[in-house]
């Protein structure tokens, strides 16, 4: 199948699934979720689906469980609103990236803070 057609998918795949999420899931432990990315296999069977969930530890566990136990539901929804031959089995994977990047941004700004503080104190008076 052709890259640009999977691609395509995926993308749509990742649209639809955030709607999903966002609008139609009624489970309670399911909180602050982002759908980051989707990958898809060459045959479009399997579709892995990134998510980054934010929340308290077990914020997080229980919208994972909550994400996992509707995996069968936003699947039948995948089915209905794309048109393929076969409706990809889907699993969820967490995505760490938005939590690297925050962490990275923190130490960044605590860089500068030290070396602001050095700068100030350095500084001849007058």
């Amino acid at each position: 199948m052709g890259q640009l057609r999977v691609e395509k998918v995926q993308e749509l795949m990742k649209q639809e699934i955030s709607q999903i999420i966002l609008r139609e899931l009624k489970d309670p432990r399911i909180g602050f979720v982002t759908v980051t990315s989707v990958e898809c296999t060459g045959d479009l069977r399997e579709a892995k689906v990134y998510v980054s969930l934010m929340g308290s530890e077990s914020q997080v566990k229980a919208c994972w469980s909550g994400l996992n136990s509707s995996l069968g539901f936003i699947r039948r929804e995948i089915g209905k609103r794309i048109r393929l031959r076969v409706t990809p089995e889907l699993s969820f994977a967490l995505d760490k990236s938005l939590d690297y990047s925050a962490h990275i941004q923190e130490l960044l700004l605590k860089i500068k803070a030290e070396d602001e503080a050095k700068a100030a104190d350095s500084a001849p008076e007058e």
